[in-house]
């Protein structure tokens, strides 16, 4: 679980809740047909953009930028090693009754004890991390255009604001207050945009970027494990995933 995305949110909202607090009655800036029109008109148009299936499947995507786990690749190179040697030692066969947490390595060698082709087997991976990163990218999307309409649905109720200001211009001291009422539309798009949507959106990108990454060194753990590679020349070869300061140093 990655509390970053949580704490990140909560401090940005939360400054600003302060700062308006600091500066008077906090009632000031709550308008419920603002809101309405900023929440239900940022929803209502990114609604439009994707099918109702992928709506409400990206908020469970959402979800994953707080509880996302991604495997640590140090972890999965001791993983391949162990299964390379036990693979080069006894056969492929030896690797059936091994327990492997990561679903995605387990997939991988249970085709290799199968004795499907190496190729098939590459194949097969590719499509499934191909598949994965397009639904990843389906939530990522909905997040970026949340954050795109939210500002865009802001302005359109400030200039509805602005017209009913406009057309009661017989009340001087009804202006400022009915000016104030209009900004907050703009206000509102400018929080869910920047304070929600674009950063759940980035985190969604990095997530996937990193799940990516482990697939792909779990794909040369495969291939070497089906071509007989020695133990030590995979763990090298899959060293080069890891950025150097996270490499182990050669005695």
């Amino acid at each position: 679980m990655d509390i970053a995305t949580v704490v990140g949110i909560l401090a940005a909202i939360g400054v600003i809740i302060g700062a308006i607090a600091s500066g008077g009655d906090v009632m000031l800036f709550v308008n419920v047909p603002s809101i309405l029109i900023v929440v239900g008109g940022t929803f209502g148009a990114t609604l439009a953009q994707v099918t109702l299936k992928d709506f409400l499947g990206s908020f469970g995507l959402g979800l994953k930028s707080i509880l996302y786990k991604v495997d640590d690749p140090n972890e999965l190179i001791e993983k391949a090693v162990e299964l390379s040697d036990l693979a080069r030692k006894n056969g492929l066969l030896a690797l059936e009754g091994v327990e492997i947490d990561n679903a995605f390595l387990k997939k991988g060698i249970t085709l290799c004890v199968d004795g499907h082709d190496p190729a098939l087997v590459q194949k097969m991976m590719s499509r499934d991390i191909a598949l994965t990163i397009q639904r990843h990218e389906t939530g990522q999307n909905m997040f970026k255009n949340m954050g795109a309409m939210a500002p865009a649905m802001g302005m359109i109720g400030t200039l509805v604001g602005l017209v009913q200001m406009l057309a009661n211009m017989s009340d001087p001291a009804s202006i400022g207050p009915a000016m104030a009422v209009a900004l907050l539309t703009t206000l509102y798009g400018a929080i869910i945009a920047n304070g929600f949507a674009i950063p759940v959106a980035q985190k969604l990108a990095r997530a996937s970027e990193l799940e990516k990454l482990n697939r792909s060194l779990i794909m040369e753990t495969i291939s070497g494990i089906q071509e007989g590679m020695n133990p030590r020349v995979l763990q090298q070869m899959l060293q080069n995933y890891l950025p150097e300061s996270r490499r182990p140093v050669e005695e």
